[in-house]
């Protein structure tokens, strides 16, 4: 069954004054009245709902680890008297701008005739990798993160949410033979002074200690058993072709070009 057919038979179905929602079994949405909200976690549109069915049982938090993310190093503040402390790496700093310019410079001002795609292809690699190189680089890390688990035992609740002003009325059902769940809410009261909630990764923070029973734990990869260097069906004569590759001559003289012309920048 396509999700576009399940909508037009549920919104058939329901009272289009109310705010409907099909959700799953950790409270991300299925079908919504807003297109733009499907897919999305529950708590994310409506952190008052969510909130209130994790005060009743309806949803339980689990915390899950992830032991092969990536996040950004802690930043280190240098002082900014070091470049006058060493001159030299001021130098070494300029000589390397003038050569990247200068790299720069013989690509976009390529007379390679038939190498100028080369060349502009080579250009935007170069261009991206100085941009990465910009950015602040990742490095292994352990996160950890919420997970919002459906209690089956609670196949009914309703509640009345308290936003100040006004009061917003709520029912959550679930729906037989599915991982399903109904609820449905009252629109016409605004509850965004409840805060969302969100599924975000927050890096876990390991002492000495800790650190190093952690590493102790973690099972080393055992290697496979036998060897499986080929395939029946597969065709040798697919893979490889590096012999195929020649040597580009510009490329070969483009460092002697580049130091040649060094000496004259830096004057």
């Amino acid at each position: 069954m396509k999700l576009e057919f399940l909508q037009r038979k549920f919104w058939a179905a329901t009272r289009q004054d109310l705010d409907c929602f099909v959700i799953d079994n950790n409270g991300f949405i299925l079908i919504s009245k807003r297109s733009h909200e499907t897919g999305r976690f529950l708590g994310e549109v409506d952190g008052a709902v969510m909130t209130q069915l994790l005060s009743m049982g309806v949803f339980s938090q689990v915390t899950m680890y992830d032991y092969q993310a990536m996040c950004k190093p802690s930043s280190h503040h240098h002082s900014a008297a070091q470049p006058l402390v060493s001159p030299i790496s001021a130098f070494l700093t300029a000589t390397r701008w003038l050569l990247q310019e200068l790299v720069l410079f013989l690509l976009e001002w390529s007379v390679w005739g038939s190498w100028y795609d080369r060349g502009a292809e080579a250009k935007s690699v170069f261009h991206h990798s100085h941009k990465q190189k910009k950015q602040d680089q990742l490095q292994p890390c352990d996160t950890e993160y919420p997970v919002f688990v459906y209690q089956p035992a609670i196949r009914e609740a309703n509640g009345i949410i308290e936003c100040g002003p006004c009061q917003k009325v709520f029912v959550v059902q679930q729906i037989p033979n599915s991982n399903l769940l109904l609820l449905v809410t009252d629109p016409t009261c605004d509850c965004s002074i409840f805060p969302p909630v969100l599924q975000e990764a927050t890096e876990v923070k390991y002492n000495a200690s800790v650190k190093c029973d952690r590493m102790r734990s973690q099972k080393l990869r055992r290697r496979p058993d036998s060897c499986h260097a080929f395939h029946p069906e597969e065709n040798a004569q697919d893979c490889g072709g590096a012999s195929d590759t020649s040597a580009s001559l510009p490329l070969l003289l483009l460092p002697l070009c580049v130091w040649g012309l060094l000496p004259h920048l830096l004057r």
